[in-house]
């Protein structure tokens, strides 16, 4: 699809000035990206950053044996921060991004994103608004582990999740979660069984359903 200003206009609804979305029709690319699909792996360098139109990405991080936790989830006009840091200091991505659901999105190449925190006030704010938001996210991921137990963590994680795709059945595997959460798979469901008998939600063959 052919990117245009009428449904930039539409489709962000008012997000930014006409000469910025101007700039998006002449520089951006529009992608359709299917479930499972990789958007960047850890150590590659980031040519564009995507700005989700709608859909669900999910952000991991790996550490050095390999496993990968869950730091957020990319929903409708979001984009990712950590891109965004990494494209800025043409650093390589210390991040995964998967598409969690079939996704529309724009891929701005990299350059154009410190170009335009200079001529346009509505994507500095936006570029702000993001790193708040992330901000956000980690003190109340601190917080989770900190002053919450792995059980109440869990919940809301699946919370999470249901509000990222908008449903309320998720099809997810317990070793899914168990890597998302950085713990073990007997532990997720172990922790699944007992939401389950505490009547929060309802175990089916790779999907849970939140009650």
């Amino acid at each position: 699809m052919n990117l245009t200003i009428d449904y930039l206009q539409k489709a962000l609804s008012g997000k930014f000035e006409l000469a910025l979305l101007d700039e998006l029709v002449r520089y951006s690319q529009f992608k359709q990206v299917p479930v499972g699909a990789y958007l960047i792996r850890p150590g590659e360098y980031i040519r564009s950053v995507p700005f989700i139109l709608n859909g669900s990405v999910k952000i991991m991080r790996p550490d050095k044996e390999g496993r990968e936790v869950l730091l957020y989830y990319l929903g409708e006009l979001d984009t990712c921060a950590m891109s965004l840091t990494c494209c800025l200091g043409s650093k390589q991505s210390e991040v995964t991004a998967i598409a969690e659901e079939e996704t529309e999105l724009i891929a701005i190449p990299v350059e154009k994103v410190d170009e335009w925190m200079c001529r346009f006030p509505t994507w500095k704010q936006f570029v702000f608004q993001t790193y708040q938001k992330r901000f956000d996210n980690l003190l109340a991921t601190i917080d989770e582990v900190v002053f919450h137990k792995l059980d109440e963590r869990l919940l809301t994680y699946l919370h999470k999740k249901t509000e990222s795709c908008q449903c309320r059945v998720l099809t997810v595997t317990h070793e899914e979660i168990a890597q998302e959460m950085a713990t073990s798979r007997e532990v997720i469901s172990r922790l699944l069984k007992q939401l389950e008998k505490n009547g929060q939600i309802q175990l089916m063959r790779n999907k849970i359903e939140i009650l």
